[in-house]
């Protein structure tokens, strides 16, 4: 009875920023669940090795070429996926970027503007988009990656517009699950804590914040990919049927301290 809960067959899921780190990782999860899994992501090339490396595994996956700060192609795919396949039931806003280091003073308009277009407004886009279909199906689930950095100021490194834009992620979670939970569609929010993936790999050269970081987490490790995919999934799926509007803060203790 409880592990069919987290099964997905027959569901058709889309991940954006799906071609590495946790974006690949959660497309795997939803795959291995049962589900038809789309990898959205702005690079071809990218989406496409993440393609055939989970089809190679024996699972249903398709790409999609999506920038998610361009709304029109946003809506785009959506409309497209739901007249192929009836429905998407599944939408994980994973796609992000944070361009860490700089401090408020000194951060230009394009840096803060890039940050909180790629992480809020091309979260919301995909919100908007595939949600308007999720609600004329009367159900659907939406998955947004949020971050420990949406409660609490990192450090050693400055990102006052990473902090800002995550925690707007947070709070536009709780807001679309006010509106939307009589209507049939679910949504929550994941806040990982610093991740082993491509983004993060600067740090293994910068022994001080490398320590800072592992010095703040209780468990005094970096989280895996993997480790977030299975929250994504459980999120994604009837196991968590009865939750809309929580993040599930995946940090390893960080914020503990």
């Amino acid at each position: 009875m409880y592990l069919e809960k987290f099964k997905l067959p027959g569901k058709t899921a889309i991940v954006t920023g799906g071609g590495q780190g946790i974006g690949l990782a959660c497309a795997e999860a939803l795959a291995e669940a049962g589900a038809r899994v789309i990898i959205a992501d702005r690079d071809a090339a990218v989406a496409k090795t993440a393609s055939a490396e989970l089809t190679n595994k024996g699972y249903i996956v398709e790409t999609a070429l999506m920038d998610v700060t361009d709304s029109r192609r946003v809506s785009e795919v959506a409309d497209d996926l739901v007249a192929r396949y009836g429905k998407v039931d599944v939408l994980v806003n994973n796609a992000g970027i944070a361009r860490s280091e700089t401090p408020a003073e000194t951060v230009t308009d394009e840096h803060w503007l890039n940050v909180i277009d790629v992480n809020l407004n091309g979260t919301f886009w995909c919100c908007r988009a595939f949600g308007k279909h999720m609600l004329a199906a009367k159900t659907g689930t939406i998955v947004n990656v949020g971050s420990m950095s949406g409660f609490i100021v990192n450090k050693p490194q400055e990102q006052c517009y990473y902090n800002a834009s995550k925690a707007a992620v947070h709070h536009l979670t709780k807001s679309l699950a006010a509106e939307w939970g009589a209507r049939g569609v679910r949504v929550n929010a994941v806040a990982p804590t610093y991740i082993e993936t491509p983004l993060n790999a600067f740090v293994k050269s910068n022994p001080r914040m490398y320590d800072a970081w592992i010095g703040g987490t209780p468990m005094a490790r970096l989280g895996q990919v993997e480790e977030i995919a299975s929250v994504v999934l459980f999120l994604a799926s009837d196991a968590a049927s009865l939750m809309t509007g929580s993040i599930v803060v995946v940090d390893g203790g960080y914020t503990c301290w």
